[in-house]
């Protein structure tokens, strides 16, 4: 049987029960849609993940990209896998019809990236970014620049990538220093670039960079940042693609997420690197923070579906490993017990479950309220842009995170085999690591959250947010089984509502330093309240579920559902105790310490 790297089902419970996936096609964008049109697209993608995905995960990890003579080679599945995607219509499934796309809802999709990241995270990236890259285009470029590279990029031809970080500034965005010198309708581009995703491979034939570059005499800082298409190759006027002086000077060599080349790149060594500018110059980190922030909502998605891999991977191997016997079982010469009959062996796969499902429950939510941007307008669409914004830092961040950790105990599960590479657990370990560290590290998502998101529009994003988990708990109040949780994440809220409180006293003080040192904490302390939320909403219908006398299978499928909820709030929820401790007390103890106190 193969490897088994997500639940379907869990898919379709969410889809359909949980967000109602179906109630989108009674608006007319989403009208040509139906349940069947959907399970066909889930039935399409699960087909690609054990097809093409799946069977290259760790052969693309073992032989990963090769640089020679500022070329990359990467795995053949690649260029396969990124053709499949354009035949398919996978990269703008999204896309309205008049723009050759699908008109999919988001949640759907999501589900299929899901699978398709669960089965190989590494090759599932490089359509995304070209999608990310080629919507970017779309919305923001001139019907010339459409023309010249979209087509290409939605067929899987050529790559997308987002070319933000430089060696010397990092996240700090405001301190690049790569230039644009205007010449007869293109821009002249120089500088260096880090850690680009797919920034050079023979998978495509070409690939197409936005990058961000200051035009010379622009201002200082953010407000000097333009936006460029900078392809490596361009088009000359014979319609020949011909080298465009952007040179791949190497890839990073990486603990995990081997798959895919993380490159750097020089720009205009020779003085003809040529860059197309993309809407109003001086606006390109505004236009750029549409790519991140999809980007960061993958992220998050990507974290929880390499986790459900995991967790998978332990769920299988507890079921069949022979160790040990129940602690009440006195006779050594009885059979030995499946791990999986071992409370703590128990306690750890919960765990998992309770974080992956949990997580990608929060990821959906947001892609319902994209899909009803989509196909509503005025206070309904603010509420639902809002709540997306809100709610981005947290959808990145807890998976990211708590990902981690919930691949960690998917190798616990295994013992000294989850250490070795003869089972994945260790490659889905080292694949995960990556996630706290993309489209903005954890600190600068806490930082957003707080300092940004929380406040923006005089606070009226939280005040939509507590609206709607107080509604679930609403709901869930009146089930006898579910109040007392109810009640739990009600005062769960209260802690959070105080904690923003006394935090914004610290801010209104202009202690604006003190203010955010515990950013990521309070990150936590949300995200954590977030994912409780929605394993309460997932438990509501699981119990309605269970009073229609469901078959055994599925029976047995809703009650681990509450018993994950249960461990939720049992295990996970009580947390916030020591975080909302931490985040009430204003000693800075972090603002305070020295730098020379670190040394020996």
């Amino acid at each position: 049987m193969a490897q088994r790297f997500v639940s379907e089902r869990n898919l379709k419970f969410l889809l359909y029960e949980v967000f109602d996936a179906e109630c989108l096609v009674r608006y007319p964008y989403f009208s040509d849609h139906s349940r069947d049109t959907f399970d066909m697209v889930l039935g399409t993608a699960m087909k690609l993940g054990e097809e093409i995905l799946y069977p290259a995960f760790q052969e693309m990890d073992r032989k990963p990209p090769e640089y020679a003579d500022g070329a990359v080679r990467v795995h053949p599945s690649v260029k396969a896998y990124m053709r499949a995607s354009g035949e398919g219509g996978w990269i703008n499934a999204m896309h309205p019809y008049d723009a050759g796309g699908q008109q999919l809802p988001y949640m759907v999709f999501s589900a299929c990236g899901f699978i398709f990241c669960a089965a190989n995270y590494s090759l599932s990236v490089y359509p995304v970014l070209t999608a990310g890259a080629a919507h970017l285009i779309e919305t923001f470029g001139s019907e010339e620049l459409k023309r010249a590279f979209v087509k290409n990029m939605h067929a899987g031809k050529w790559q997308g990538t987002m070319a933000l970080t430089e060696p010397d500034a990092g996240s700090s965005l405001a301190d690049i220093t790569t230039t644009a010198e205007p010449a007869d309708g293109y821009y002249r581009i120089r500088g260096q670039k880090i850690f680009i995703s797919a920034g050079a491979h023979d998978g495509v034939e070409n690939v197409v960079h936005l990058m961000l570059a200051r035009i010379k005499g622009a201002p200082a800082g953010v407000k000097g940042i333009s936006l460029f298409v900078v392809p490596q190759r361009r088009i000359n006027d014979d319609g020949m693609l011909v080298f465009n002086d952007v040179t791949c000077a190497g890839i990073y060599h990486k603990l995990g997420y081997r798959g895919a080349p993380i490159t750097q790149l020089a720009m205009g060594d020779n003085d003809d690197c040529r860059g197309f500018l993309v809407g109003e110059a001086n606006r390109g980190l505004a236009y750029m923070f549409q790519m991140m922030n999809e980007a960061r909502i993958d992220v998050g998605l990507s974290a929880a579906a390499i986790a459900s891999a995991a967790y998978y991977a332990a769920l299988e191997y507890a079921k069949e490993r022979p160790q040990g016997r129940k602690a009440t079982e006195k006779d050594p010469t009885k059979p030995q017990a499946p791990i999986i009959e071992h409370a703590d062996v128990k306690r750890m796969l919960l765990f998992q479950r309770s974080v992956i499902e949990g997580a990608f429950s929060l990821i959906l939510q947001l892609a319902r309220y994209t899909d009803m941007c989509r196909v509503t307008d005025g206070a309904e669409r603010e509420r639902c842009e809002l709540l997306v914004d809100l709610l981005t830092p947290i959808a990145k961040s807890y998976p990211a995170e708590m990902g981690i950790h919930a691949v960690s105990q998917g190798m616990q599960c295994l013992g000294g085999y989850g250490y070795c590479d003869e089972f994945p657990l260790e490659q889905y370990y080292r694949d995960a690591r990556i996630h706290p560290i993309h489209e903005g590290t954890t600190g600068i998502q806490g930082m957003d959250l707080l300092g940004r998101k929380v406040v923006m529009k005089n606070g009226k994003a939280m005040a939509l947010y507590f609206d709607e988990v107080r509604s679930t708990i609403q709901s869930a109040s009146g089930d006898d089984a579910l109040s007392a949780c109810a009640d739990e994440l009600e005062a769960a809220l209260k802690t959070l509502e105080d904690v923003t409180a006394h935090l914004a006293g610290i801010a209104m003080k202009g202690e604006i330093e003190l203010f955010l040192a515990d950013a990521t904490l309070y990150l936590e302390l949300f995200g954590i309240i977030a994912i409780a939320w929605q394993w309460l909403a997932q438990a509501r219908v699981a119990r309605k579920a269970l009073q229609g006398n469901p078959s055994e299978s599925d029976s047995n499928f809703y009650n681990g559902k509450l018993a994950a909820f249960r461990f939720f709030f049992a295990y996970e929820l009580p947390r916030i105790a020591g975080l909302a401790r931490r985040l009430r007390n204003s000693d800075g103890l972090t603002v305070a310490m020295k730098t020379e106190y670190f040394e020996d």
